[in-house]
């Protein structure tokens, strides 16, 4: 039977870490020992008095529906730590909690966008913000950014790339997939630009926020120009080591938070009553596993680092936060490995995984195909053998 999908499902792409990992993990089951550094997870367990709490939640039967946007203690605790972590002022009522950050990105964009207007966004980005554009039938603008750039755009690119139907700028920092961090004096030169354009809101990012191996975490919604059109994005995967929980939050204006609620309301409603407590445990409680977690990642950044910085072929920066390497490997591109030829970074990804069984994410999908995204959230023992295997394989190349 043919079944006539919808023309929104047809235009929308496959996430590629999702897709990368599913093929480590077919090729894994089949016996062979594959490294997996696709999935931006980090590989700690979640923190022991969080799980408690979750034990007590369930003994204290929080088993029942909860308010859409979070039960009112949690929101109190999310703007609690807004202002004792960022000096921001938020109220309860301006905090939606969402099944991770990605329905919060997903429920910002729908919530702000109309059909063909225009999304504003710095490549390399996350893989899904262009695909939450398509869903929202809005365009993506991207203005691209590089290696030589540390991965960061300017403001005379940001001027450049502003038409009369841009409505929303989207980007990450601490950033996935390129680890790149945006500094205060940074964000002011972008905040005068869009001081001058006040129809354009702003999604900030900031899930990789406590992984910010420099200068304090400097967020755009502390410029009070902007602030109202800005909305915040974080949650608890990243920096609480939470993946499976699936707990993202926004913040935001009263208007755009209400618009938020409304949407989450007629698609997911709340999210799970039992994660919910333990992400209240993880606001109110020690950070000592958090900040241990970042040191950790800040000794594998350098490890591969000082392992791959002269490796032939790749250009490389010392990314400042999150847990991603994206090189730069067009030098390869034309290439063959075998008989197997090397046309662009999805070819090399996939020779990696199937040659080197190493898996990485083509650079193609977070709108820079001339590089490659693997995470170093793993073992500095996998880390090193990975980078190993890496080498043997591009030694080959031709």
């Amino acid at each position: 039977m043919s079944v006539q999908l919808s023309e929104r499902i047809n235009r929308l792409e496959e996430s590629a870490t999702i897709l990368m990992a599913k093929k480590a993990r077919e090729l894994a089951s089949q016996g062979v020992d594959v490294i997996n550094l696709s999935l931006g997870e980090p590989d700690f367990t979640t923190p022991k008095h969080i799980l408690e709490a979750t034990k007590t939640a369930l003994d204290g039967a929080y088993t029942f529906y909860t308010p859409v946007a979070g039960y009112l203690d949690l929101r109190q605790a999310v703007a609690a730590k807004l202002k004792n972590e960022n000096g921001l002022d938020y109220a309860a009522d301006q905090i939606v909690v969402s099944t991770g950050a990605k329905q919060s990105l997903t429920n910002a964009v729908m919530a702000l966008v109309n059909p063909e207007e225009e999304v504003i966004i710095p490549t390399p980005y996350w893989v899904s913000y262009s695909e939450m554009v398509k869903l929202a039938e809005g365009e993506s603008v991207f203005i691209p950014s590089s290696v030589e750039s540390n991965f960061k755009i300017t403001p005379a690119q940001l001027e450049a790339a502003i038409t009369p139907k841009s409505k929303l700028f989207m980007f990450s920092s601490p950033c996935n997939p390129t680890g790149s961090v945006y500094t205060k004096e940074e964000l002011a030169e972008l905040v005068k630009v869009f001081e001058k354009h006040p129809q354009i809101y702003i999604i900030s990012d900031e899930i990789y926020e406590h992984i910010n191996f420099g200068a304090a975490h400097a967020s755009i919604a502390s410029f009070e120009s902007v602030k109202d059109r800005v909305i915040i994005i974080n949650g608890f995967s990243k920096g609480f080591a939470m993946t499976g929980w699936r707990l993202g939050y926004l913040a935001a204006s009263k208007p755009i938070a209400a618009a938020c609620d409304k949407l989450q309301s007629q698609i997911t409603s709340a999210t799970c009553s039992i994660a919910k407590r333990a992400a209240l445990a993880a606001l109110t409680s020690d950070m000592t596993p958090t900040y241990e977690m970042r040191e950790a990642f800040r000794k594998r950044r350098d490890l591969v680092y000082n392992l791959i910085k002269d490796m032939k072929g790749l250009k490389v920066n010392l990314p400042e936060g999150a847990f991603y390497f994206f090189p730069d490997v067009s030098y390869f591109f034309g290439k063959s490995y075998e008989g197997k030829a090397i046309n662009n970074s999805s070819d090399l990804s996939l020779l990696l995984l199937s040659e080197a069984h190493v898996s990485t994410v083509s650079g193609d999908s977070f709108g820079d195909p001339n590089s490659i995204r693997f995470s170093y959230a793993t073992s500095e023992d996998k880390l090193i053998e990975a980078v190993r295997r890496i080498s043997a394989f591009l030694e080959k190349v031709k």
